[in-house]
């Protein structure tokens, strides 16, 4: 006799901490600043962690590392796909043609502040990489003038 589907694991902040590679500190700041929103609580307050927070943690760590992005800025990469699983949720479950036509134009402009963020991103780095090209190229001019002397 099943009871239904099993409870998901659960897992207190140290234990998520340490399979998201962060410290309990930096999950307290995310969940203060927006970022995350644990699962759960115990009946004393302790937060507890499901799987799918852990992926969110990765998530927030790799717009970190990989864009180089600021909190902020996963804050809105973050807030904006949570409202497109939203819409694409409500989308499913097969509202009416108006309110359908509604959700698209809502997601389209979600999607474009997302590109609007990721693109400040490139457009950052692409200045950067053509003042280093700058600097290889000036070092190469200084290199040959020097070896011509």
């Amino acid at each position: 006799m099943s009871g239904g589907p099993p409870s998901p694991q659960l897992f207190r902040i140290g234990e998520a901490a340490e399979r998201a590679e962060v410290s309990p500190r930096a999950l307290r700041w995310y969940e203060e600043i927006g970022l995350l929103d644990p699962t759960g609580h115990t009946v004393g307050g302790a937060r507890r962690y499901s799987e799918d927070d852990l992926k969110r943690i990765v998530h927030i760590r790799e717009l970190q590392a990989l864009l180089g992005m600021g909190l902020g800025e996963i804050r809105t990469i973050l807030h904006g796909e949570d409202a497109l699983a939203g819409l694409r949720q409500e989308y499913r479950a097969g509202p009416d043609s108006t309110r359908r036509g509604e959700i698209l134009l809502e997601a389209s402009a979600i999607n474009q502040k997302l590109i609007e963020v990721v693109a400040a991103r490139q457009e950052l780095l692409a200045t950067m990489m053509q003042s280093l090209k700058e600097k290889s190229s000036r070092y190469e001019t200084l290199l040959a003038e020097l070896n011509d002397t």
